[in-house]
């Protein structure tokens, strides 16, 4: 039984919130004076929001306080989470939802492992408020992605070993933390580009052969 538990990944895996990041991110770079594009808002996918602030900026990051940056990293998550206001059950897809129970009714615990501080909030507008076995995010770590540490907290508090857990990752440093974690992967969206999972996925409900099969 090679798989106990599953750790997914919240944005780009169970739901799709990068377009309002690409927003909120925009609005402040708008607001700075600096250029800011889909390809950038690709680059901060999976860490967390100091980390992607600083990426914006870019060379003219040393032009601005930590205390700027800190009101610029607030400014994009109020408006962010005024965005998430407009989430609902519908945006969760069927294939995500069925795929999920079908690893419960195996016995398999399941957990999110997201660098965000929002993730609870995110859950509780599509409609997965209490599903999970356990919730690592970016309230109760310190470092974020391509660092363990939220993949080891979720395996925590599962009661997991980490050898027994598999990521699911839509993002390069995602996979690099499952990595570093001495867990396997499975990459699902951009992700696949890398040839650092175990597996890759095309939808989510590919990764129930894995699974299931472990489990014989």
């Amino acid at each position: 039984m090679k798989y106990q538990a599953v750790i997914f990944d919240l944005d780009g895996v169970i739901c799709h919130t990068d377009y309002y990041h690409y927003l909120a991110w925009k609005k402040i770079a708008d607001k700075i004076g600096i250029a800011f594009d889909e390809t950038i808002n690709n680059c901060l996918r999976g860490i967390g929001r100091m980390e992607s602030l600083e990426i914006m900026l870019g060379a003219r990051s040393e032009e601005f306080s930590q205390e700027a940056k800190r009101k610029f990293a607030e400014e994009k998550n109020d408006f962010y989470r005024r965005l998430l206001k407009n989430m609902s059950p519908k945006d969760l897809q069927p294939d995500v939802k069925n795929t999920l129970d079908q690893i419960k009714a195996h016995r398999i615990k399941i957990a999110v492992g997201s660098s965000s501080k929002n993730a609870k909030l995110i859950l509780k507008q599509i409609g997965l408020e209490n599903f999970f076995h356990a919730v690592s995010d970016g309230k109760n770590i310190t470092r974020s992605k391509p660092d363990p540490e939220v993949f080891l907290k979720a395996s925590i508090l599962l009661g997991i070993e980490p050898q027994y857990c598999l990521v699911v990752e839509d993002a390069v440093s995602g996979l690099e933390a499952a990595s570093a974690a001495g867990m396997d992967s499975a990459a699902i969206g951009d992700a696949v580009n890398y040839s650092i999972a175990n597996f890759n996925l095309n939808k989510l409900s590919d990764l129930l052969q894995y699974l299931v099969d472990s489990k014989i």
